[in-house]
């Protein structure tokens, strides 16, 4: 579960589109570009730019909005440089300016000397901030890889897992001949996003809407099916284990609840037993709406229990054990 390094560079490169694109390009400090990003947060400098440098959190990425670039032109107009050598003293990891605007030449040439990239975008300062934040935060949370098939079946992420063999591509291939849609195959990269929302997507996205099935070789599911049977990401909300029949093996008949901890995060666990003539893939679409069923207030289990245990405590039920003498 280690970071991997992220810098200015990988920040700007970034492949986001629409209302995720951050719109960046550099303007200035081209030398730091390679400085690593440690710190999932952002800071407006705007105490700094006046001097105070209490507290200062240097280890952000800067966000420089109308006020801030207001704060810095005042200050150079008024030849207080020694600020901006100040702010700049500090390893700030990279300097981001709002609504296109821009720093004036004192400012320029203090983060060239100090090595610090200026960044510019075209959005407002409200809007960029929500992006970068959620952008960092998908960026910097916890993950794991795990070995095992990612589909989603009616709106549900279901991690399908199991040993090598089992049948989970073909069982996820079925899904998708019956219409639901494939995220990962093979690896899948989990992240852990707000603490609690486990999110998954192919650990490579160049290869990750293809299959190996055994006999046949690797297939495009996007060419075969069309971009309707495919999904980037998508919530882990069920993890089934298919494994093979086992005889000897008791297996849960009620619908007794089973979790499994990922990342810290507990999800609802099934195993599915495997052998010929179990329809797999229709015992996972069942799955799915019962889980659903579940998040909505109704468990079926349950239901069943209770149902048994006011049958047993009725008179009808009494009647089948008891003849018409013992009954007062």
């Amino acid at each position: 579960m280690s970071q991997k390094r992220f810098t200015v560079l990988d920040l700007i490169d970034i492949d986001l589109k629409e209302h995720n694109s951050l719109n960046l390009r550099c303007i200035g400090g081209r030398k730091g570009l390679a400085k690593e990003i440690s710190v999932p947060n952002v800071n407006r400098p705007g105490l700094g730019i006046m001097g105070f440098f209490e507290s200062f959190a240097y280890d952000r990425i800067q966000i420089f909005g109308r006020g801030e670039t207001a704060g810095v032109k005042k200050i150079t107009e008024e030849q207080k440089i020694d600020t901006i050598k100040r702010m700049f003293s500090y390893p700030i990891p990279c300097c981001i300016f709002t609504h296109s605007l821009s720093p004036g030449p004192a400012f320029f040439e203090e983060a060239e000397r100090a090595e610090c990239p200026i960044l510019q975008t075209d959005l407002e300062t409200s809007e960029f901030v929500i992006r970068l934040t959620r952008i960092l935060s998908n960026i910097f949370a916890p993950s794991k890889s795990i070995h095992g098939v990612l589909v989603e079946v009616y709106g549900l992420g279901i991690l399908i897992l199991g040993d090598s063999g089992v049948g989970k591509s073909e069982t996820a291939l079925e899904l998708i001949e019956r219409g639901h849609r494939l995220v990962a195959d093979d690896v899948v990269e989990i992240h852990c996003v707000n603490g609690n929302i486990l999110m998954g997507q192919g650990a490579n996205r160049i290869i990750g809407h293809h299959m190996e099935i055994r006999g046949l070789g690797i297939i495009n599911i996007t060419h075969l099916f069309g971009v309707r049977a495919i999904r980037d990401r998508k919530e882990v909300q069920l993890v089934v284990f298919l494994e093979a029949w086992d005889s000897a093996k008791n297996y849960d008949r009620l619908g007794s609840e089973q979790f499994m901890e990922i990342l810290g995060v507990s999800v609802p666990k099934l195993e599915i037993p495997v052998k010929p003539g179990r329809n797999i893939p229709i015992i996972l679409e069942v799955a799915a709406m019962n889980e659903r069923l579940k998040k909505m207030g109704y468990n079926s289990s349950k239901e069943f229990n209770h149902n048994i245990l006011k049958w047993i405590e009725s008179d009808t039920a009494r009647s089948v054990y008891y003849g018409p003498e013992d009954i007062i």
